[in-house]
């Protein structure tokens, strides 16, 4: 039989499920141990892990452990994928919003949504000949300005690593292979909006079955029940959580790395189904920050996702399952790979291969 466990870790909730109950406690203790050193290695919140024990001097080059390298080189990976719209040098912008505690003293920004996002814009920027009061200048992608290689991570000195974007996405794709590698069972990790799979599901009628997710940011945001194939990840990305005022303004953590400064909440929520819950969360992340233009790109690369704007409109790219085919359970899967074809599975998430 199936079991639960759920508790409270970075400020979210954290769970884990289990399809043999007599496993629960082990898969636990291994879930907060790998949530641990995830934390020990680049948590911006606590003055004795890696990242800010390395930071001042990776202008110089440091040696990095290798969870810290397995996290940044994740990160890169998410960057790649969304073409920068996820950059794990946004620590400074981060800092200067009032985001965590600010050991580097940097000066306030401007906390004021992107003009080019607000009206539905295309996504070019002025130049910084262009730049004005309501458009600030756009910058040069810290993260082709990163170095790491097989022994030594530089960055240089203005830039600071962030890599939060990513990192619980990982712990989640970790954690879940840990325990069905340790345990046995299959096994469904929560962490925050993040979810990872590993092994078989839940027995129905006998068999196998798929994990049953509810989708929904807020309580009144527009709820969908559907169900997630064996192995498979999930990952929502919100403008509505994590929300602080800086200088007399509402804003959000997601940010525009073009700008540094939080992305037009044109989406309330993203929700993306993928092979990894690394892929899933880089991609519902990079749909914050394009704005309208997620739904294009979405479509053109059969990522399968649930977008929800402003007023609670939904819009539904890949094969994501209409609320009444998730109602009814039947047809509601995002992520059966053998019904999907070219590779990408049910879940897509991303481009083939």
């Amino acid at each position: 039989m199936a079991a639960q466990s759920t508790w409270t870790v970075w400020e979210l909730e954290a769970s884990v499920t289990v399809t043999d109950a007599g496993a629960l406690a082990g898969a636990e203790r291994i879930v907060r141990d790998v949530v641990a050193a995830v934390d020990a290695a680049c948590s911006r919140f606590r003055s004795d892990s890696e990242l800010l024990v390395l930071q001042p001097r990776m202008a110089q080059g440091v040696a990095v452990s290798p969870m810290f390298r397995l996290l940044l080189q994740r990160a890169l990976d998410a960057a790649a994928m969304t073409g920068g719209d996820v950059d794990p040098t946004l620590g400074a912008d981060l800092a200067a919003l009032g985001h965590g505690p600010d050991q580097l003293g940097t000066t306030g920004l401007r906390s004021v949504p992107v003009p080019a996002l607000a009206n539905g814009a295309a996504r070019t920027p002025a130049p910084a000949s262009a730049a004005s009061p309501d458009m600030p200048a756009t910058r040069a992608p810290g993260w082709t300005r990163l170095g790491l290689d097989t022994t030594t991570l530089t960055l240089p000195a203005e830039l600071r690593l962030d890599l939060g974007a990513t990192a619980k996405a990982v712990a989640a794709d970790l954690a879940a292979a840990e325990v069905h590698q340790r345990l046995g069972c299959g096994v469904l990790v929560g962490l925050g909006g993040d979810l990872a799979s590993a092994g078989q599901g839940p027995h129905e009628d006998g068999q196998p079955g798929q994990w049953q997710i509810l989708v929904q940011d807020l309580p009144a945001d527009p709820a969908q029940h559907i169900s997630l194939a064996p192995g498979y990840a999930l990952a929502t990305s919100s403008t509505q959580k994590r929300r602080w005022t800086h200088r007399g303004t509402d804003v959000h953590h997601i940010l525009d790395p073009r700008f540094g400064l939080p992305a037009e909440p044109v989406w309330r929520s993203v929700t993306v189904a993928a092979p990894t819950c690394l892929e899933a969360n880089a991609y519902s992340t990079a749909a914050i920050v394009r704005g309208h233009a997620a739904v294009d790109w979405f479509r053109a690369e059969n990522i399968v996702a649930r977008l929800v704007d402003r007023r609670g409109r939904i819009v539904t790219t890949g094969g994501w399952p209409t609320d009444s085919q998730g109602s009814r359970g039947a047809g509601s899967n995002p992520a059966d790979p053998p019904r999907q074809a070219a590779g990408l599975g049910a879940a897509g998430g991303g481009r083939h291969g």
